[in-house]
């Protein structure tokens, strides 16, 4: 049976799914029964500077984004960091850690953008025994707005000076939570890396507004008719995540940070395709709150028998498998040619495969009677639109072109050497060059 056991900063935990810091981790009691259900470790959620905390408003705190059929994609959250004396935190933080030494306790923390308020709360978080800090740099809402969470991690150089002054001050892990709400995550990435993080974290919640209230035009969640952006995670926001840990993976100047991948993690299929990517393990959120802690145990079950399955004994052997594949749309080969092909026998005959392909200005496929739907080749540009639309798994498929067979939709014979676009005829830089 594979091995879950994952190494992170030096951190063993039984497995790689942690949880994320968020409302799920802002208590012992919460705490102590994930630990049971199964998870490796918490981020406990965000601890603020001594003094009266933080208020949170006493109404809907949520927003909601679901599917078809109910199934929740995204939640927007306008909760503020916790608002729980920060003594009352720390003493909580350090009972779970001794009553559990095999799991991870990283203590999330966000305090105001000056040495001396940094220098105040980190004795007192290493005091707790916990494994690590995380610096949240990324809370959107409330907290930005007294220039804290995203209002420092939307700039590098202050990412970078508060980096270096908790690494200054803290002989333990660092881990930089990065926002997503930036042009180009690599900057900020690099500027942890910069002051000496040990990892970065990623992603925080997405700025957002989920829905519109249509009969008092308020958003929601709505607090006596007045809404507010706040930040959206869950399932709808992984593609994002994916991608900006794939950016940061694969950046010569982040070369060696290690990543904690965060964003829409529900199964154990996302938690594998983070650490692909280049994540060493993974924080969840949302899943936990939708379905419960024990929701863990699904991925647990889920990431080992894929594991045994590939062969694959440890989780180290996936970590980053997939980054030299990553590259940009200039470097793709432009010699590969591919088909949509129907199978006939699984087609319901629904007929959303010719709609899509018809409207989109490919019309390449085409009904025939009986709704009988095929793909004409002479149309066809393999954008695999149909595969996406159609709603029978396998289905539609796209088989590649065999070299020496000819595109009846250009008249060409496919190739099998690698070719791209700085090499294209068509592209004048390639033919400046020339």
């Amino acid at each position: 049976m594979a091995d879950l056991t994952t190494n992170f900063l030096g951190i063993t935990t039984p497995n790689p799914f942690w949880l994320a810091s968020a409302p799920p981790t802002d208590k012992e009691y919460n705490v102590r029964r994930a630990f049971e259900a199964g998870w490796g470790g918490v981020v406990w959620k965000t601890l603020g500077e001594e003094g009266p905390p933080v208020v949170n408003v006493n109404g809907p705190r949520y927003g909601a984004m679901y599917g078809a059929d109910r199934r929740l994609l995204a939640l927007n959250n306008i909760e503020l960091i916790t608002d729980r004396p920060l003594q009352t935190n720390l003493e909580e933080i350090a009972r779970v850690k001794a009553d559990y030494p095999d799991r991870a306790i990283i203590v999330s923390i966000m305090v105001p953008c000056d040495e001396r308020s940094w220098k105040a709360i980190l004795p007192r978080v290493a005091e707790t025994g916990a494994d690590g800090i995380e610096l949240n740099f990324g809370c959107p809402h409330g907290m930005s707005e007294r220039g804290m969470g995203a209002a420092v991690g939307q700039v590098p150089e202050y990412i970078e000076m508060v980096t270096r002054w908790c690494k200054e001050n803290y002989d333990k892990p660092v881990i930089v939570k990065l926002t997503p709400n930036i042009t180009d995550i690599r900057y900020p990435a690099r500027a942890a890396h910069n002051g000496g993080a040990d990892a970065v974290s990623l992603i925080n919640t997405v700025n957002s507004i989920t829905s519109v209230n249509l009969d008092d035009f308020s958003p929601e969640p709505s607090i006596d008719g007045k809404g507010s952006h706040g930040g959206m995670c869950g399932p709808a926001v992984k593609p994002m995540a994916l991608n900006m840990v794939a950016e940061i993976a694969r950046d010569p100047e982040c070369k060696g940070l290690p990543i904690s991948g965060i964003g829409g993690v529900t199964t154990w299929r996302d938690a594998a395709e983070f650490m692909s990517l280049g994540a060493g393990n993974v924080q969840v959120c949302t899943a936990a709150m939708t379905y419960g802690f024990k929701v863990v145990q699904e991925m647990i079950s889920g990431l080992s028998d894929w594991m045994d399955k590939k062969g694959y004994t440890d989780t180290s052997e996936i970590v980053g498998r997939a980054v030299p594949n990553v590259t940009d749309w200039q470097y793709l080969n432009l010699n590969y040619v591919s088909k949509a092909v129907i199978d006939q026998d699984l087609c319901i005959k629904c007929g959303r495969c010719y709609a899509a392909c018809e409207d989109t200005s490919h019309q390449a496929i085409l009904m025939k009677e009986g709704r009988v739907f095929e793909v004409d080749d002479s149309e066809c540009v393999a954008c695999n639109l149909c595969v996406n639309v159609c709603p029978v798994e396998d289905c539609i498929t796209m088989e590649r072109m065999a070299a020496g067979e000819t595109d009846p939709r250009t008249g060409k014979v496919v190739s099998d050497e690698y070719a791209n676009w700085t090499t294209h005829p068509n592209n004048p830089g390639a033919c400046a060059a020339e």
